[in-house]
């Protein structure tokens, strides 16, 4: 009788460390935010920037109380898939997807974990969403909508009398289709550009929101058009055009000039 007594209270005690041991796991496991990204690129890298920022300042920092696993495809679709899945696997809590192939990757790896974008130039085009105010399903985030207006404001104080204005963009691209960006680093003379930071930042945000108990289908797409003014002094210089003193000013105190 004491020995079977004697193994009923060693069964006690093992089980009972082994739930103790249990419940310190879940309380020093983190959860898992999730970041893919097609690429490392000068604009990619600002987002995902952005969107550790964006989650910092929800209170929620890398090591301290989550665990950001960040996975970059270099450019190869295959990697993207597999990297998707292996989030997934990993049970992340929530995933970022920098770029359209790495959100299409996601959506196609979890109808379940919530996916937030990191600025999509047209998640409705791509099959991400149908509806940008009720997405519905497991898929919210930032779309980036080009500051257009602002853009052609600034043409207009540049060529005060200008008649015709033409863009060029690539029409197999949906993002570029719904956006056309000038690349002032490159040639260009001045541009409002978006913030690649700034919509990440948004983007972290919003993973946030879900990890304190919102539901990304409840969630309404970001419409993110906060534009930045960009000037290329060089290239103004170059082809003798005069800069308004007061978009350089404003260039220089708010945005970026190349000079």
């Amino acid at each position: 009788m004491k020995r079977i007594m004697g193994y009923i209270i060693i069964g006690i005690v093992v089980i009972g460390g082994y739930f103790g041991l249990l419940r310190l796991h879940q309380q020093t496991t983190k959860p898992v935010v999730g970041i893919l990204t097609m690429m490392h690129h000068p604009a990619l890298d600002q987002i995902q920037k952005g969107v550790v920022a964006g989650l910092a300042e929800e209170g929620y920092r890398n090591g301290k109380n989550i665990k950001i696993e960040y996975q970059n495809a270099n450019g190869d679709q295959g990697n993207l898939n597999t990297m998707a899945n292996k989030l997934v696997n990993d049970h992340a809590k929530v995933i970022v997807g920098i770029t359209t192939p790495a959100c299409q990757a996601l959506a196609n790896a979890t109808k379940d974990i919530p996916i937030v974008m990191g600025g999509i130039g047209d998640p409705v085009g791509a099959g991400l969403i149908k509806n940008e105010k009720h997405p519905e399903g497991n898929v919210t985030g930032v779309h980036d909508v080009n500051p257009s207006e602002q853009q052609i404001a600034l043409v207009k104080k540049f060529i005060p009398n200008i008649k015709t204005l033409g863009v060029i963009y690539t029409s197999s691209d949906t993002s570029s289709e719904s956006q056309y960006r000038t690349m002032v680093k490159d040639g260009g003379v001045a541009s409002i550009s978006l913030s690649q930071y700034g919509q990440g930042k948004a983007a972290g945000k919003m993973a946030a929101r879900i990890l304190k108990g919102e539901k990304p289908g409840q969630m309404a797409v970001n419409n993110y058009h906060q534009g930045e003014p960009v000037l290329n002094l060089k290239q103004a210089r170059k082809l003798g055009i005069k800069v308004p003193a007061d978009f350089q000013r404003e260039a220089e105190q708010h945005g970026t000039v190349f000079k």
